[in-house]
């Protein structure tokens, strides 16, 4: 066979096709074009081919009814992400990237600012997703004619991470990071000093927290500090210990997470560091 039958046009780069009582989306650049139901598409106009099940008609409806241009840019962006990241994306993204995509254009073009209130911990957590994300909000600036700022690359940083075969759901993804952001604004709060974004110290403090709540999660030992190391911090830096002590039992209340008292400890030296730095700052 020279091709695969069309069952069903959808835009001028993808089609449904059916084989062996399957429906199927199958893209490529004009695929469509000039072709009507029953024609065959060739094999070499094919890029993808999509068989996703429960979200099959949700696909066809977004193909169906978005502006090609922004299909094709969501597409630009998986290609260039699978690229960077070396493996495949699961393919629900063609969904949720194109979906998110039209949104932000149509808030962007109507002059609603978009907001991200997790970007700085985004930009830490996840920072291959991020470069991939700001190389997005770049593109999309300029195929679009749209000032588009980091607040956006950040959201499509999420997506592309909650896409990779071995990570969180979006929400599970979400929940994580404002988790962080909860602790850091406990941090702050207690300590009485702005974490600075671009700081080192808010860096170290935030890849920690990351993996704390990933330990906590997997059920992962924390090793490493001996009883005279954790006695020493506790005695020596009672504010800072205090306060890592402030956002275990916050944690433990919310969301049943329970702190070690090493990993108090390894908080407790994150915190004394931006203290310190915040003091020397002052002084200066």
């Amino acid at each position: 066979m020279d091709g695969l039958r069309i069952f069903k046009v959808l835009n001028n780069n993808a089609v449904v096709v059916k084989e062996f009582g399957q429906e199927k989306i199958v893209m490529g650049p004009g695929i469509a074009f000039q072709k009507s139901k029953h024609d065959i598409v060739p094999e070499s106009k094919v890029e993808k081919i999509f068989l996703l099940q429960d979200e099959n008609e949700r696909f066809q409806q977004l193909l169906s009814t978005l502006p090609e241009d922004r299909i094709d840019f969501a597409e630009k962006v998986i290609s260039y992400a699978e690229g960077e990241l070396a493996a495949p994306l699961d393919d629900h993204l063609h969904i949720a990237l194109a979906d998110h995509i039209s949104f932000a254009l149509d808030r962007l073009e109507a002059g609603y600012p978009i907001k991200n209130r997790l970007l700085s911990q985004i930009k830490v957590l996840y920072p291959e997703e991020f470069q991939i994300g700001l190389w997005a909000a770049k593109e999309m600036t300029n195929d679009f004619e749209v000032n588009v700022p980091e607040d956006e690359a950040a959201h499509i940083a999420l997506h592309i991470h909650t896409a990779k075969t071995d990570s969180r759901s979006m929400e599970d993804t979400l929940h994580h990071a404002e988790q962080v952001d909860e602790m850091i604004r406990l941090i702050e709060g207690w300590t009485k000093v702005k974490v600075q974004q671009d700081d080192i110290s808010h860096q170290r403090l935030l890849t920690h927290l990351n993996f704390a709540l990933n330990r906590l999660r997997q059920g992962e030992a924390l090793h490493g500090m001996d009883p005279d190391m954790l006695e020493l911090i506790q005695t020596k830096y009672q504010t800072a210990f205090q306060c890592a002590s402030e956002v275990a039992d916050f944690m433990a209340s919310s969301y049943q997470l329970s702190f070690p008292e090493e990993e108090k400890g390894y908080i407790a030296l994150h915190i004394q560091r931006i203290i310190d730095k915040n003091a020397t700052t002052s002084t200066t």
